[in-house]
């Protein structure tokens, strides 16, 4: 290394890669509001949220009471552990309390909410989001997501995420995060088994009711996709 009699080294490396003119043009087509789509797949829809439309059966399939969904008989639960804990909101005592939290997901600057939506069954079944959208930087997260207990158990969760995941590597995205609570063990197993790595523990980086959160952060990038997605469509059972 480069150093001047008795002075500091003046070798100083180049701060990054040069991003390609694509991927220039990219940052300068991409909103800052994820533009509003629905993602088909052959059991779940990501369906934009219409607050008025779904907060009822939604509130109906995670606020704890005994169901009968799709042959499965799921017994009365503990709504906030099972469905709200490590969210931002909830367990909501009526549907109109959801539809508020809903129509606020549904309104973030950067953020595109959508319900699950179970195709056979036509029934919203849980939340996901496009959150924390940063396209000056090509980054986007997968985030806000709950599910009911009428789904939990079933691929809902990995067909919603490969749809999620398509969709934005296809707009030209660099980097896909997944963040939780560090406690959340559900969450950070999810993670792990639909192909995100990990990156570390954020800690005290959140407040969230009224509660210290340490924050687990997770990553895919677009160089990862490929291989990912291979194997979660054949988890899922579909060519995709």
């Amino acid at each position: 290394m480069r150093r001047t009699e008795g002075g500091p080294d003046l070798t100083i490396p180049e701060p990054g890669p040069r991003l390609e003119t694509d991927e220039l043009e990219r940052i300068a087509a991409l909103p800052t509001k994820p533009a509003e789509v629905t993602l088909v797949g052959p059991t779940i829809t990501l369906l934009p949220v219409d607050p008025a439309r779904h907060a009822g059966d939604l509130h109906r399939l995670t606020n704890g009471q005994e169901l009968e969904f799709a042959g499965r008989r799921i017994p009365s639960y503990d709504s906030e552990a099972v469905v709200w804990r490590f969210l931002f909101g909830g367990p909501f005592v009526e549907a109109r309390d959801l539809a508020g939290y809903l129509t606020d997901q549904a309104e973030g600057p950067d953020r595109r909410c959508f319900v699950v939506w179970h195709n056979r069954a036509e029934l919203p079944v849980g939340i996901y989001s496009l959150a924390s959208n940063a396209p000056a930087h090509l980054r986007i997260e997968l985030g806000g997501i709950c599910l009911s207990p009428a789904v939990q158990g079933t691929a809902a969760l990995d067909e919603s995420t490969f749809l999620a995941l398509r969709h934005c590597f296809d707009l030209g995205y660099r980097r896909v995060e997944w963040k939780c609570n560090d406690r959340n063990e559900r969450s950070k197993k999810a993670a792990l088994r639909l192909g995100f790595r990990p990156e570390g523990v954020q800690q005290q980086h959140m407040i969230v009711k009224g509660r210290s959160r340490d924050t687990a952060w997770f990553r895919m990038l677009h160089t990862e996709w490929p291989g990912v997605r291979v194997e979660l469509a054949q988890r899922i059972g579909w060519s995709g």
